[in-house]
């Protein structure tokens, strides 16, 4: 077993990416605190897990006092805390023209400061046990799209605590941080949004090959899987890096020419 022993815990893992990390970690013998927003969620999780293995809380993790008890959680329930991975992210769409304060601030409180402020509250104790931390990014971090840009900006600045966390930490307190920038992922909350917006029922089937060249689009347990090597002690002194895990290249990417018309919705 890849993390036996192992106590990781992970925000916004009710659902979707974090749900599958949650019982990827628990199948490779760690035990896990899992955050989101849905008390029935959390409850119903813990179930399927059980727990011995698991333990939720159920808590905005922008109020102030959500760090120390994410944390102390994870302490009282289990006595250590080996790994963080903060997977919980606010996802929204906006524009140059309605982006507006609010908004962003809360944007950037939910995927760059809370983080942040996770990863500090956690430092003492993941440093006593040569710890790491795992960020889930986007691979919109890397510029984004028209109308994902408050997302898009928080990302980046998440990427860019990674890399200098991932260094001066490592260095000063032994803790690896490091990030994944998944692409499209077929989330429940993903396949909800896009009948919002207006697309078919089962638009995941039927994804323009822009988008996906192997005719479909992530599932979070694929994500979840490549998580491990970076919460294992497989990855050895690997830090302050960030993997983009995407079906085609984010940089350089030779576009087809008619890839303008190619993303409308059906």
């Amino acid at each position: 077993m890849r993390l036996k022993d192992k106590v990781v815990l992970i925000t916004g893992g009710y659902t979707g990416i974090g749900k599958a990390i949650a019982k990827c970690c628990v199948q490779e013998g760690a035990k896990v605190v899992v955050n989101g927003l849905d008390e029935e969620f959390g409850l119903a999780l813990v179930k399927e897990l059980g727990a011995d293995n698991s333990a939720y809380i159920t808590m905005d993790i922008t109020e102030e006092s959500a760090p120390q008890l994410l944390v102390k959680k994870a302490i009282s329930k289990f006595g250590q805390l080996n790994a963080v991975v903060n997977n919980a992210a606010y996802i929204a769409s906006s524009n140059i023209v309605s982006t507006e304060v609010p908004f962003i601030k809360r944007m950037l409180a939910v995927n760059s400061i809370a983080p942040l402020m996770i990863i500090q509250a956690a430092l003492p104790h993941l440093s006593s046990v040569r710890g790491c931390v795992l960020n889930i990014g986007s691979i919109n971090a890397w510029g984004g799209e028209p109308d994902l840009l408050a997302y898009s900006m928080s990302k980046g600045a998440l990427m860019t605590l990674t890399r200098n966390l991932g260094d001066s930490l490592f260095r000063e307190n032994g803790v690896r941080v490091n990030q994944i920038n998944p692409g499209w992922v077929l989330t429940e909350k993903e396949i909800l949004n896009k009948k919002e917006q207006g697309m078919k029922a089962d638009w995941y089937k039927d994804i323009p090959d822009i988008f996906a060249p192997a005719q479909r689009i992530f599932t979070p347990e694929e994500i979840a899987v490549a998580c491990l090597y970076w919460l294992s002690d497989e990855c050895g002194p690997v830090s302050s890096q960030v993997m983009d895990l995407e079906q085609f290249p984010i940089i350089g990417r030779n576009l087809p020419k008619n890839w303008e018309g190619s993303h409308k919705k059906k």
